[in-house]
């Protein structure tokens, strides 16, 4: 494992952040990442003071899957949801510059927050959900138990906004979510990551890659782009991917 990788996963293991660039051919952002699973109120503060940019739970498939979340996309363009809000027919998206389709799913508030919009809330929700997965996952548990014990600690709309990673993962699509996925994988840990895009002070603009690796070296922070964590766990990416 290259140094670089290796430090992004010995920080990760020990809850600290990691930086991650995607590429200068997708959205040419880089990210901060903090395992979900490690979030505190701090966490929260450090992601929106730093950052700029939407607070996202990037989360596996195997996790979405064992929860039943939906992809937004999908609900929105389903012909019984259209026939009922016609405006959905309309904010179609089917004109992304950078990818073929959106990773949101639901968002969510745990149950016992307030707003959902504080650092402490927004930790919570974050903690928690990232626990509840990972004992999902370990305990093998059926889909209808998994959504009772999803409904019982937490309610959507909600203020984590969800991101759920492709079928396939880094094989089919390169975007954030997958690699942060990826991450949280290399490091043998549960699939559940939260971040910010890093953008300009002014907030025009994504935060230029060399300035984001600067500002990551300053703080000590391990600094990874796209294709170097693609090459550590060994994936071969599909032609339209």
């Amino acid at each position: 494992m290259e140094p670089n990788v290796q430090a992004a996963v010995s920080a990760f293991q020990s809850g600290q952040p990691v930086c991650l660039f995607d590429s200068e051919k997708r959205e040419g952002e880089t990210d901060l990442l903090f395992p979900g699973g490690h979030a505190v109120a701090a966490t929260m503060r450090q992601l929106r003071q730093d950052c700029g940019g939407l607070l996202f739970l990037a989360i596996g498939h195997d996790v979405g899957e064992a929860f039943g979340l939906p992809f937004l996309q999908d609900l929105y363009t389903a012909p019984a949801a259209v026939a009922t809000s016609p405006v959905l027919g309309q904010l179609i998206t089917n004109d992304l510059r950078y990818d073929a389709r959106s990773a949101f799913t639901l968002s969510l508030n745990h149950r016992d927050t307030y707003t959902g919009i504080t650092d402490h809330d927004r930790a919570l929700t974050t903690r928690r959900f990232a626990e509840l997965a990972q004992a999902c996952l370990n305990e093998g548990w059926e889909l209808d138990s998994a959504i009772k014990h999803l409904g019982e600690e937490f309610r959507t709309p909600g203020h984590i906004p969800v991101c759920r990673e492709a079928n396939g993962g880094l094989e089919v699509r390169q975007g954030h979510t997958e690699l942060a996925v990826g991450l949280a994988r290399l490091a043998g840990m549960t699939p559940v990551v939260i971040g910010a895009e890093m953008l300009q002070s002014e907030g025009d603009f994504a935060l230029d890659v060399e300035a984001a690796r600067a500002w990551a070296r300053a703080r000590n922070i391990p600094f990874l782009e796209g294709a170097d964590l693609v090459k550590a766990l060994n994936v071969t990416p599909s032609l339209d991917s």
